[in-house]
């Protein structure tokens, strides 16, 4: 797929994570946690499980809703948890989905389920299935999708692209500057050389359904910030990777093409402008202040101030059309 000519990044993100057969997503994760590439927050402790029970209980009483969906569940550790911690008179009226589109993923999450939960390959499927009225949580779903990159020249930004010569080096270009994707990132002041990224597939994918979604509420989990704190001292910008639980920057992302995960953290200020038509009355914690009522002493790890819990930022954001939600 690489070759001489430079393609841009995020085709390369793409190909290098979702390709069918040599993606990362599609052929090498199998699992993680110790034995796998990375950690997350669910395999450390049961607090965001309790958490997010905590918040789709009320959202489902609230709003009257009596489906719940997870979007991106890895191996269903989370939502299997969720579902334990939820009042069982609120688990005699609910449904649970899981929205996934890697097999090897489904194959885990269905022996952690079995008939608990109903999956779908998108989350169309799975509001058509809820009649577009449904309590929808991911966690760590925004930073799997591939991003545009962009480094700011004397004059503009310039997207970055990629091409591989014969002896298998893989180089960084800078395209003409084009038309800028729609990303609040750009309106912040950047020195020159500064490095950004934007989740723009994130953007289509989202707004291709989030009209469907007619009723309830929605929390989003993901490590990132706001638009004018996220590259704060990152001249380089967030995009890493992740190989047998070490992290990787630089030209080393590129060593290990589809056995690795590559991430770059949110701006949650995008996610806010590109769902305005179709959510409103957002609210953004960290995950510090999300666990406030529900975390013990033993969620230290990511409650922690200094780690986790301020990494990581929480957004609910409610249907704009309720009919019975407030």
């Amino acid at each position: 797929m690489l070759g001489p000519k430079p393609i841009p990044f995020e085709s390369f993100m793409q190909h290098a994570l979702h390709d069918p057969k040599h993606g990362y997503y599609a052929r090498r994760i199998q699992g993680v946690g110790g034995r796998g590439d990375f950690t997350t927050a669910p395999m450390l402790s049961d607090a965001l499980a309790k958490a997010i029970a905590s918040w789709a209980t009320q959202a489902l009483r609230k709003t009257g809703c009596r489906n719940l969906i997870e979007i991106g569940p890895g191996e269903g550790t989370l939502s299997s948890a969720v579902w334990k911690h939820l009042p069982w008179t609120l688990k005699l009226r609910c449904k649970l989905h899981l929205v996934e589109s890697s097999q090897p993923l489904t194959k885990i999450q269905q022996a952690h389920l079995g008939r608990k939960a109903r999956w779908h390959e998108s989350p169309q499927q799975a509001l058509d299935a809820c009649h577009g009225n449904a309590v929808i949580f991911s966690n760590e779903l925004v930073d799997a999708f591939p991003v545009r990159r962009f480094e700011k020249s004397d004059t503009d930004w310039q997207e970055i692209a990629v091409s591989k010569c014969e002896s298998g080096i893989i180089t960084e270009w800078l395209m003409p500057p084009a038309p800028l994707p729609d990303s609040t990132s750009f309106l912040n002041s950047h020195p020159v050389g500064q490095k950004i990224e934007v989740h723009e597939s994130y953007k289509t994918w989202l707004q291709a359904w989030l009209p469907q979604w007619k009723h309830g509420r929605m929390l989003t989990i993901d490590y990132g910030d706001a638009a004018n704190t996220l590259y704060h001292r990152r001249p380089n910008g967030t995009l890493r990777a992740y190989l047998l639980q070490h992290r990787l920057e630089g030209p080393a992302i590129y060593d290990n093409i589809g056995r690795q995960d590559i991430t770059a953290d949110v701006n949650f200020t995008d996610l806010i402008r590109w769902s305005k038509d179709n959510s409103l009355n957002h609210q953004i914690q960290t995950l510090t202040e999300f666990f406030a009522e529900t975390a013990t002493q033993e969620d230290q790890q990511l409650t922690s101030s200094d780690g986790a819990g301020t990494a990581f930022k929480v957004l609910e954001q409610i249907a704009l059309n309720p009919s019975t939600d407030s």
